[in-house]
């Protein structure tokens, strides 16, 4: 008797320690595919930004964002809704407001959280023949079954 509780309580064990590791895994990978999601976004965003860029590449943008995603930007106005900001990027783009002045965004600092990351980026735009460094901004990214949610701009 005093084998088989050794063997069961060993069994315990392992599967306890089993379960942590994977626990542990899953929010790895979590973490992971949230970081890629934003990276992703940044990337696509940068391509939609120059003057060759079409509608396709908006359209890419908006496969990250759930249905009922918010953008929200206090400074410009507010909270748009998914289709409000999809028509600003038309209109920009129709308006030859994406012409490749922003050649680069690079992403200073993140903070990976649940179902979030906030990030502080700066643009690399053009300046005469040279580059110049944008200010660092703020964003909150908010996630749902890995999709983003809601973005809030702090800036």
């Amino acid at each position: 008797m005093k084998t088989y509780l050794k063997i069961l309580i060993s069994i315990i064990a392992l599967l306890f320690a089993t379960n942590q590791s994977i626990a542990q895994d899953v929010t790895k990978v979590h973490r992971d595919s949230l970081e890629i999601v934003v990276k992703k976004y940044y990337d696509l965003n940068l391509k939609t930004f120059q003057a060759n860029s079409t509608i396709k590449d908006i359209d890419r943008i908006f496969e990250l964002f759930t249905d009922s995603f918010t953008y929200i930007h206090p400074k410009y106005g507010g909270t748009y809704t998914r289709e409000d900001l999809y028509n600003g990027y038309v209109r920009n783009q129709k308006n030859g407001g994406y012409n490749g002045e922003v050649t680069d965004i690079k992403v200073l600092n993140k903070i990976v959280g649940l179902n979030a990351v906030v990030v502080e980026r700066i643009y690399m735009e053009k300046e005469g023949d040279g580059i110049k460094e944008g200010e660092a901004r703020m964003t909150l990214f908010e996630f749902e079954k890995g999709k983003i949610s809601r973005i809030f701009e702090y800036w």
